[in-house]
């Protein structure tokens, strides 16, 4: 788990790639390395934070033994010990997945990634043939960015690096229009800042004598047919529970500690019932969740519940509202973009105190909802074509705010719709371009802001190849979602746990901005109004007074404002 970086077609300072990695620092802080190419036509940097064969030996840049290729690669190959068993011809000087990766390429080159189950964002630069190979994982765990001026390519981990180098750019105005008039974070290639995009998941790309090509290597459109599967339900759930199994296990593959993130949700259930299936009822592996004080929101006898009978220690990490004003500022120094609110903030909390800890490496329940189409709108439109933008409605943004010009600068949003059927479309939607980019955005930078790193056994591309190839009927009914899992899991958990109702994972976002955050709150909306003439002061002066008095209990719109006062700050 890492940061890289890297300048292409000109020669590089080694101060300037030096800046590169310092911004970077929090996603790798073990050890930096750097490539500059002979002739001065490619540099790569790579900042280490040590999880597989801690050794030098694992060091980036690593290069082949002939010398020709330099890699930088940032995330894990979870089948690294099945394919080095496969791929016994290559002369291995260490136990490191990123070494797998070199020899995966030499054996079958751009289709490498095919044999890859994991999160990966990587740089492979031929140094014979001048040529660039980045590739970033299936539903993008892990992040790449680009961008191009005067045939110089500059890519790395997060934005901020590619400024670093010397990139100037200016917020992209039509990707904020986009986000406050839709609610629309993450998709596409499209970034908040002007010129440097997003290298989607699942794509890659070639950079040579100033050209790039990108291309989509993996669409799980073309990977699936939905509703296909048509053997009995004791074969699926068979087929199913023995790939949950090898994915936790895989990733269970570190030379530090691990630990497990815990909600009351069956998702996290699962993965607890997983954990113990694989390391023993005897397991101690840490559990952690985030707590805000208010019983409402609390996530805690659930869990307890969940945990009574096991070994786990469970850690509570605690958000005070009176640490969200320097909490929220230095997740948004490290987001580079908006970010999700205060459910990001809590998180981010729970990495920071895992960290301190001891434990490096963390799993999450993720995916599973658009898996199993676990989330209630999903039932509401069975019958309506028409998509709801990260699964909420319209009135949770307020385009009338906007100054009309700038309003109409944002981009029409119309994801792919290749399915027949109009569930299939939105969990495709929400897994390949709203819901799941936009939390693993905001996951990589809240987990790699205190160094740790997060890993999601549910998106395994195996589970939601198989998930989604299942007819409607086994994913829900009109009044409940998730009934696979749901009936797998039955005789395994106890039934309180399978039988809860699904609960948002939430904070008291609405009540602590309309109260003790609220001097706060308005101050950061003034600074956006300040410094843009995006808004329209006084009307999102009279839609704040509306909802601090409790005629909206919507809050989307009201943290949208106070992101944008954070990001003129930051």
């Amino acid at each position: 788990m890492c940061g890289i970086c890297g300048i292409f077609g000109t020669k590089i300072e080694k101060s300037v790639m030096d800046k590169m990695m310092a911004i970077q620092h929090h996603r790798g802080p073990d050890a930096n390395g750097s490539f500059f190419s002979p002739n001065g036509s490619a540099s790569l940097g790579h900042n280490r934070l040590s999880i597989i064969d801690l050794s030098n030996s694992g060091a980036q840049p690593m290069c082949d033994v002939s010398g020709r290729f330099w890699l930088v690669f940032n995330g894990e190959i979870y089948n690294y010990l099945e394919l080095k068993s496969e791929l016994t011809d290559y002369p291995y000087h260490g136990h490191s997945d990123t070494e797998v990766i070199l020899a995966a390429y030499e054996r079958w080159g751009e289709a490498c990634m095919d044999h890859f189950i994991g999160m990966f964002a990587f740089l492979l630069w031929d140094e014979q043939e001048q040529l660039l190979f980045a590739a970033r994982d299936r539903f993008g765990v892990k992040p790449l960015y680009y961008a191009q001026s005067g045939g110089v390519l500059y890519i790395a981990s997060e934005i901020k690096a590619i400024r670093e180098a010397g990139f100037f750019s200016q917020p992209d105005t039509q990707t904020w229009a986009t986000y406050l008039t839709t609610g629309l974070h993450d998709h596409s290639s499209f970034t908040f800042w002007e010129g440097i995009q997003a290298l989607p998941g699942g794509h890659c790309l070639t950079w040579q004598n100033g050209q790039i090509n990108e291309r989509c290597w993996y669409d799980l459109a073309e990977r699936i047919e939905p509703g296909s599967d048509l053997r009995s339900h004791e074969d699926v759930e068979k087929e199913y529970l023995a790939l949950l199994e090898d994915s936790v296990r895989m990733r269970f593959r570190s030379d530090v500690p691990v630990g497990i993130n815990l909600s009351g949700g069956l998702d996290s259930s699962t993965l607890l019932y997983l954990v113990q299936q694989i390391q023993g009822a005897q397991s101690d592996v840490a559990a952690f969740t985030f707590v805000t004080g208010d019983p409402n929101y609390d996530e805690t006898p659930w869990v307890e519940k969940m945990l009574a009978s096991t070994h786990h220690p469970l850690i509570l990490c605690e958000l005070h509202p009176e640490e969200v004003p320097s909490l929220a500022r230095s997740v948004q120094q490290l987001q580079d973009e908006p970010f999700g609110g205060l459910p990001t903030l809590a998180y981010a909390r729970l990495f920071e105190i895992a960290r301190s800890k001891g434990v490096i490496v963390l799993l999450d329940g993720q995916g599973m909802d658009e898996q199993w189409a676990g989330y209630s709108y999903y039932r509401g439109n069975l019958n309506n074509a028409t998509p709801i933008v990260q699964g909420i409605n319209e009135s949770f943004v307020r385009p009338e705010c906007l100054n009309p010009e700038f309003a109409r600068l944002a981009r029409p949003f119309q994801p792919a719709q290749p399915f027949h059927d109009n569930l299939s479309n939105m969990q495709y939607r929400d897994l390949c371009h709203t819901k799941i980019p936009r939390a693993l955005r905001f996951n990589d930078r809240i987990s790699m802001r205190a160094s740790t790193e997060l890993r999601e056994p549910f998106l395994d591309h195996r589970l939601v190849e198989l998930a989604l190839r299942q007819p409607q009927q086994r994913k829900i009914n009109p009044t409940a979602g998730k009934l696979f899992l749901r009936q797998l899991i039955k005789s395994r958990l106890p039934a309180s746990v399978t039988e809860a109702p699904k609960r948002p994972l939430q904070t008291p976002q609405r009540e602590w901005l309309r109260g003790i955050l609220r001097p706060w709150a308005e101050e950061q909306i003034e600074i956006g109004l300040q410094n843009q003439r995006w808004l329209i002061p006084e009307m999102v002066r009279a839609e704040q007074k509306r909802f601090y008095v409790g005629e909206s209990d919507n809050s989307f719109y009201i943290w949208q404002w106070i992101n944008l006062g954070l990001c003129q700050k930051t």
